[in-house]
């Protein structure tokens, strides 16, 4: 069994919004060279497949993949944010072809953990639409998958600066899909209130901590001790997937939090430890944003010398009083929903 298994292919490279955007080559780039001179031993690097269009379909409707298949081979701007290459469409179907097989492989028992370094990233697309920098929503397509291949519950965090509106929109209605998100609050794509918690079946199966700007990485252990893991413990899942986005980081130039690659390393541990106690050890990371080169590629190697099992990093102490507040909100909203939080 391979221990942490890196998924990586040239063509994530060609993907090109253009010299000005903040989601460039250079960020993958950047990561691939820093794992290079800094190898990390127990980590395996595979080139990844294409997803199928029967996996995408899962999650996006035949509008959007028709009008994105229609895009290949062009420049064209979705939106203000959202641009592509000509290789952008292909891009687009290996990420989300690399998150299902991150995720096969680990189910399957031939890699512990895995993680997904792709781009274009995914978890602001929604099923019928592109947005944020998105195509295709490469962590929805990977926890359906993840369904389809066994898994009972699957539980996903995304601790992206921005909330993962298209992610929570595939499962607002549905259990065996658990969406947690700590994000900044108000801000793009001004979702992720603590009132959002999904309705129908799915009520209490959407969880977000949405934070002012600032947060610490001792803040950001508030939110894991006292709502994510005790109630991730609770869910008990067969797999945890994690949307790993790093413009949280204090050096980030979009986002407005302030940790540090040990505050996103401490997240990896703690999430390693649920998937550790809940389900072998079946953990998956899938790369989002993250636009400050050296805060980009530092973070991911943490975070990848933790799946290696080289490092272990915990939370510093304390919490600031407007994330405090914060995740007060969140708690009172979820508490009719998991006992574990009180009444």
């Amino acid at each position: 069994m391979t221990q942490t298994l890196l998924l990586t292919d040239p063509l994530f490279l060609r993907h090109d919004p253009g010299p000005e955007h903040p989601e460039r080559p250079e960020r993958l780039a950047r990561i691939l060279d820093v794992l290079e001179s800094e190898p990390i031993s127990g980590t395996e690097r595979r080139i990844p497949r294409p997803a199928t269009e029967e996996e995408i379909a899962a999650v996006h409707t035949p509008r959007l993949r028709e009008y994105l298949r229609g895009l290949r081979g062009r420049h064209e701007a979705i939106d203000p944010d959202t641009l592509t290459s000509p290789d952008s469409y292909d891009a687009a179907v290996l990420a989300a072809g690399a998150s299902v097989q991150a995720v096969e492989e680990v189910l399957a028992g031939r890699a512990r953990n895995a993680f997904a370094l792709v781009r274009p990233p995914g978890h602001h697309a929604e099923p019928d639409r592109a947005m944020g920098f998105c195509l295709f929503n490469n962590m929805a397509i990977a926890a359906e998958a993840a369904r389809r291949q066994g898994a009972e519950r699957v539980l996903i965090l995304d601790w992206d600066v921005h909330h993962g509106n298209g992610t929570q929109a595939a499962f607002w209605t549905r259990r065996d899909v658990l969406y947690m998100s700590v994000h900044q609050y108000p801000y793009y794509p001004q979702t992720g209130a603590p009132f959002e918690v999904g309705e129908g079946p799915g009520a209490g199966y959407t969880i977000n901590c949405g934070v002012p700007g600032g947060a610490t990485d001792a803040d950001y252990g508030a939110f894991y001790q006292d709502l994510f893991l005790p109630v991730a413990q609770a869910y008990e899942p067969d797999l945890v997937l994690v949307s790993a986005g790093f413009d949280a980081h204090r050096k980030d130039p979009i986002g407005g939090m302030v940790l540090t690659e040990r505050g996103f390393a401490a997240m990896c541990t703690a999430l390693g430890d649920i998937a550790e106690s809940a389900c072998g050890g079946r953990l998956v990371l899938l790369l989002e944003g993250g636009y400050s080169l050296e805060g980009l590629s530092q973070s991911v190697h943490a975070c990848v010398e933790v799946m290696a099992g080289e490092t272990k990093d915990s939370f510093p102490e304390g919490v600031s009083r407007e994330a405090a507040a914060a995740l007060q909100r969140s708690r009172e909203a979820l508490r009719p929903y998991w006992s574990v939080l009180g009444r």
